[in-house]
């Protein structure tokens, strides 16, 4: 999975209306907190106005004594011991601790409401791409490291949180904030605006910068992460291999490198943060100097109130926040666009089996036949070429051949994981194209050679979370299959949990737990691939007594290299280089004297 190297300018407007319409069933609440930026946008100049009526109020008088009056009616109690502009002055504190409250309490909603949006968009996202991506055919796990997924899965998705919480509507409010301000100053006094907002040009120069160097510092941090994530993924699923040929010091110089790369390119984003706010800082107070400079001047001339002085320093603090802020929640932005291009992109990527099928398989008896197959895992490096056989209902057939000679395909076709480029495949007679997907895979169980299972119970690995299985019916399976005694002798028995991959349990216990996975689902095909490959010789024997259970009454295919296993088949396929080359059953074959013999000679004979 490909990683975004862009440098230039990252916003895309297509991709930010197509994260606007994730809203969706949250538009209440999205349009109710845009509402909230409103207000505390417009209302952000009347504590500055409150506090210079006080100010140039208190040196006039007379307005202030009217002002005491007023307030000695509505609380006459309140007042009784103050003098005129002591009420005055107590009235305009409480009105100003009541707008602060009341911005108080819209700040709260607006912040919990914004993040509720965020959170819940993400929620959605996140359940819909991992739907997606369990769709996907297992080719394109071939091709995609796991790690990446997990990037897009988790911080991507948070990436794209950050546009709802701390992205567009904060900075729309934000960009209000600025314009009320400004205009507030305007309508006061333009030329002393004007003198105050001398330094923003270099301020918004500064910022540019700082935008560019923050976003290039953002995408590498990003593809960083992403590198760190493949990289564990990747070493600790195959830790045993690291720690077999003995290269843990390599290994660890590796992560180390990795991890000290994501490092600077987190300190490249710092190191531009401790300039640009410092800048900041400095430009305020450059402000804050000339409107003095210009203020204290026309007071002293008369012209000019000292209340409006400090209402002008308040508003220049007001003005300076959300240009800091702006700068980095556009970022923020950015980085959001960038983190909902890469899911988008997984999003758009058509790379599942094609379910179009609507078929069932209603009494299934479990007949199959292959015609003229071909099938490649890329272009047209064939890997089974003109494959045709038929297995009829009830019947076991074995699938033998060296390494790579196309047997482990032969189940993902019929399995539907992979499509074939040439032939036809029928089950009962029905073309498997036609059949639904959930019809082919609930009536076909694969035993695979590595099983897997998940951190969690025997239980619920066997059930998978179907509430359609009991856990006597686990139980009854369990004893079918000669794995009810080992399992009770575990602590907790059938509630053990068998830790991840089932690491707890040795490879025969995990085989065991995979047959009776595959007999509760009571399926009508079975598909053993390898399933005794990799266990001991005790453990095969209690594999051979579970496949007679499993292969009873229903149809088997069976692909093994111990021939010693498959012997009793009703018939075995020899294949070679993609191409049958000989069938029948273990007396027919050897009887040919071709390359079924030489397999068996290879195993016994020599042994």
């Amino acid at each position: 999975m490909s990683q975004s190297n862009k440098q230039g300018n990252v916003f895309d407007a297509g991709i930010f209306r197509r994260l606007l319409w994730q809203v969706g069933d949250y538009k209440v609440p999205f349009f109710i907190t845009s509402l909230l930026v409103l207000i505390l946008a417009g209302t952000i100049w009347i504590r500055p106005a409150l506090i210079s009526y006080a100010i140039d109020s208190k040196v006039k008088g007379v307005e202030l004594d009217k002002l005491g009056a007023f307030a000695h009616s509505i609380d006459p109690f309140v007042m009784r011991n103050a003098d005129t502009n002591g009420k005055a002055l107590l009235l305009i504190t409480i009105l100003v601790i009541v707008v602060l409250l009341f911005e108080a309490v819209l700040q709260f909603y607006q912040t919990y409401l914004a993040n509720f949006v965020a959170q819940s968009v993400t929620l959605d996202m996140r359940s819909k791409l991992y739907k997606h991506i369990l769709r996907f055919r297992l080719q394109y796990f071939d091709k995609n490291p796991v790690g990446s997924f997990v990037t897009r899965l988790v911080s991507d998705i948070d990436g794209v949180a950050q546009i709802f919480s701390d992205g567009i509507l904060s900075i729309i409010g934000d960009i209000l904030r600025l314009v009320v301000v400004i205009a507030i100053m305007l309508s006061i006094d333009w030329r002393l605006t004007l003198i105050v907002l001398i330094p923003i040009p270099l301020l918004l120069w500064a910022t540019r910068i700082f935008q560019q160097a923050i976003k290039k510092a953002f995408i590498e941090a990003r593809n960083e992460v992403n590198r760190i994530n493949v990289f564990i993924q990747e070493h600790v699923t195959g830790m045993n291999i690291v720690q077999i040929f003995n290269r843990e010091s390599h290994e660890e110089r590796r992560f180390r490198k990795i991890n000290k790369e994501h490092r600077d390119a987190n300190i490249r984003s710092i190191w531009a943060f401790s300039i640009f706010f410092p800048l900041v800082e400095l430009f305020s107070a450059g402000s804050v100097a000339l409107l003095l400079w210009w203020g204290v001047h026309e007071a002293v001339a008369g012209t000019m109130t000292l209340g409006v002085i400090l209402e002008f320093i308040l508003y220049v603090f007001m003005l300076y926040r959300p240009i800091r802020q702006l700068a980095d929640r556009f970022n923020v932005l950015q980085m959001g666009i960038v983190n909902a291009e890469r899911v988008f992109k997984v999003f758009d990527t058509v790379d599942q089996i094609a379910d179009e099928g609507t078929g069932t398989l209603v009494d299934m008896k479990g007949k199959i036949s292959f015609q003229n197959v071909w099938f490649a895992y890329q272009d047209e490096d064939w890997v089974l070429k003109d494959i045709s056989f038929e297995v009829k209902e009830g019947e076991t057939v074995a699938f033998v051949g060296a390494t790579g000679a196309g047997k482990s395909s032969v189940i993902n076709l019929l399995s539907r994981f992979y499509e074939f480029q040439k032939g036809e495949v029928f089950i009962d007679g029905k073309e498997l194209k036609t059949l639904s997907l959930g019809a082919v895979r609930t009536n076909v169980a694969v035993v695979l050679q590595d099983v897997f299972l998940f951190s969690d119970t025997i239980y619920n690995n066997i059930t998978l979370y179907d509430k359609n299985i009991t856990r006597e019916q686990v139980i009854d399976a369990a004893k079918a299959v000669g794995a009810h005694d080992f399992i009770m002798k575990l602590p907790g028995d059938y509630d053990y949990d068998v830790k991840e991959r089932g690491g707890m349990l040795s490879a025969g216990q995990r085989q065991l737990l995979a047959f009776i996975r595959a007999y509760v689902y009571q399926p009508r095909i079975l598909v053993l691939d390898e399933a005794t490959s990799s266990i001991d010789t005790e453990s095969e024997m209690m594999i051979r007594v579970a496949t007679d259970k499993l292969t009873k009454d229903r149809t088997s295919i069976v692909i093994a290299h111990r021939l010693s296993t498959i012997q009793q088949a009703d018939r075995i396929i020899v294949m070679d280089q993609g191409r049958i080359v000989e069938q029948g059953n273990h007396q027919e074959l050897l009887a040919l004297n071709g390359a079924y013999k030489r397999l068996f000679e290879l195993q016994f004979v020599n042994d």
